[in-house]
């Protein structure tokens, strides 16, 4: 029998349990995948096996992923959660992460063994489907997740760093005419990236951008899309978008800025922004989406901007 475990998984990790792109499926080390529903009755098992690199589909794998399955299935150290709906809705409840935002009816659970990891997408609801199990080697997923959480490099045709973005994170390309385009981004390797489903060399995508005279500014998923702000310039209350370049004021704003000030901080706790998040947000809005301050992740605990560290220079 094979040795595994199961734990709940982090969040970074639910875009593995959804179909993406070739080139992301090759670098991650992606085997394939099984789709399955339990059933009108809930206590049945149908399943599609789905291959995708059949490079990575070993010996040791074939034989493996029967045991696991098996396991998921019989075995009371798992709750037996693929037994019946039932058994699977009381284990996403008590042992498996919930997806966030939009894909919330999910949960996710990674089973590891010596050399493979299982990520598991679960809904316990009637009439969907019940289990996505995509199927990783283990030593390439760990070693792509390493490299991708260094996030996605923009450079000018010169290769001068201009920003950098997590993994999955949005940009916004602006043409000359004010068009904005939203394009989520996805990691390659430390020189490409995917653009939607397009293929870059980040410095062909630099000077891609540069010839057509277009803009681009990161759209950070770890930015609100919206929070409240203090104009340093006017001290008058206003209302700042992320990604815009205008801003709103607020009508019912006090003529005192300290009172603005714990108005803005008042409605920004409200909705859950932080303070790292809102002095990010405002220097976005006053110096550019693509600088240093623009980045919550640049800020202490105190909000205050911490120095710029220069990266060291990438071979090319």
């Amino acid at each position: 029998m094979t040795d595994l475990s199961a734990k709940p998984f982090s969040t970074n990790l639910e875009k593995y349990t959804f179909s993406q792109n070739v080139h992301i499926y090759q670098q991650s080390g992606c085997i394939g995948y099984l789709r399955a529903d339990l059933g009108k009755s809930g206590k049945e098992f149908h399943s599609t096996w789905n291959e995708i690199c059949s490079a990575y589909k070993t010996e040791e794998f074939s034989r493996e992923f029967d045991d696991v399955i098996n396991a998921l299935r019989f075995d009371e150290t798992f709750g037996r959660m693929l037994n019946d709906r039932t058994k699977l809705s009381q284990y996403c409840h008590s042992n498996a992460k919930q997806f966030s935002g939009a894909d919330n009816q999910y949960y996710g659970v990674r089973v590891d063994t010596k050399n493979h990891s299982y990520l598991l997408r679960l809904n316990p609801n009637k009439g969907e489907y019940n289990l996505y199990c995509y199927c990783y080697d283990k030593q390439v997923l760990e070693n792509y997740l390493i490299h991708s959480s260094k996030g996605i490099r923009f450079i000018t045709p010169s290769y001068k760093p201009v920003f950098t973005i997590s993994d999955g994170d949005k940009i916004r390309i602006i043409t000359p005419e004010g068009e904005q385009m939203d394009r989520v981004c996805r990691y390659i390797d430390d020189y490409h990236l995917l653009v939607d489903k397009n293929l870059f060399h980040i410095c062909e995508f630099a000077e891609k951008m540069k010839e057509n005279n277009y803009k681009v500014i990161p759209l950070r998923s770890s930015l609100p899309e919206r929070c409240y702000g203090v104009m340093p310039t006017s001290d008058r209350l206003i209302i700042i978008q992320k990604g815009e370049t205008k801003y709103t004021d607020v009508s019912n704003a006090y003529d005192s800025p300290e009172k603005n000030r714990e108005l803005a901080n008042e409605h920004n706790a409200e909705m859950g922004v932080t303070k790292q998040q809102s002095a990010a947000m405002l220097a976005g809005l006053i110096a550019g989406w693509d600088t240093h301050g623009a980045n919550p992740e640049n800020y202490d605990i105190n909000a205050k901007l911490k120095p710029m560290i220069t990266r060291n220079s990438y071979a090319r």
